[in-house]
Parts: structure tokens; C-alpha cells; sequence
């Protein structure tokens, strides 16, 4: 009898403690401008596609090298775009967006002298 009693009044002590820790929940504000900053995230991340086109892929390492390359290539090459995509545990610079692979070699024999180690890929194949 002794234990279904302290069951009963420890089973009631819980049910007091979660009641009042839920009325007790507290309400948080959003900033107005997170969600403009979140909206404008979700439409630049939509238009940055990997397609069945083809790409120049012009370095291959760390982030850093990955970036000051990705800056270097838009100095010398203003009119191609490029992007920077992390493949763990690296990161790939990808330039240019062409229909066939042939439109990609002849892009190549341009950035290849530039970048010697540059090679064609197709980034979901």
C-alpha cells in the first residue's frame, strides 16, 4: 500500500511539473527580415542548378585556394560563369555551362592556358 501511494504522489508531482512547465513556454519574435533574407536564399540556391550540361572544372582542394581561384578566373574570364560546389572532404571550382561536349573542349583550349590542369566534366553523371 506504502508503494502504490508514493507511485501515486510521485505519478502527481510529474504531472504538476510538466503542466506548469508548459504554461510557461516562451514566445519568440521573428525578425521581419529573416524571412526576406531566408526568401532570398531559397531563389538564389534554385538558380544555382547542376544540370546534364557540361562544365570545365578548374580546381580541385581546399576552400580557401577554391575561392581566390573562383576570383582570379572571373578577372580573366568576365563573360563565363562559374561556381564553387563542396564534394566532401574538398571543394570543386566548375566554370562555364555548355550543351555538348564539344562546345566544352573548345571552351577548355581557352581556360587551358590558364589553367593547365583544367578538365571537362558532367557534374551529375
Amino acid at each position: 500500500m506504502r508503494i502504490l501511494k508514493l507511485s501515486t504522489t510521485l505519478g502527481v508531482t510529474l504531472f504538476a511539473i510538466l503542466a506548469a512547465a508548459k504554461t510557461q513556454a516562451q514566445t519568440v519574435t521573428q525578425d521581419p527580415k529573416f524571412e526576406e533574407l531566408l526568401n532570398d536564399k531559397r531563389k538564389i540556391s534554385s538558380q544555382i542548378t547542376l544540370n546534364d550540361k557540361y562544365k570545365v572544372q578548374i580546381f580541385y582542394g581546399d576552400n580557401e585556394k577554391a575561392r581566390k581561384t573562383m576570383q582570379e578566373f572571373k578577372k580573366a574570364f568576365p563573360e563565363t560563369d562559374g561556381t564553387i560546389i563542396f564534394e566532401s572532404p574538398t571543394y570543386k571550382v566548375l566554370v562555364g555551362s555548355y550543351a555538348s561536349r564539344i562546345d566544352a573542349e573548345r571552351a577548355l583550349e581557352e581556360i587551358h592556358k590558364k589553367y593547365p590542369y583544367a578538365l571537362v566534366v558532367q557534374p551529375n553523371k
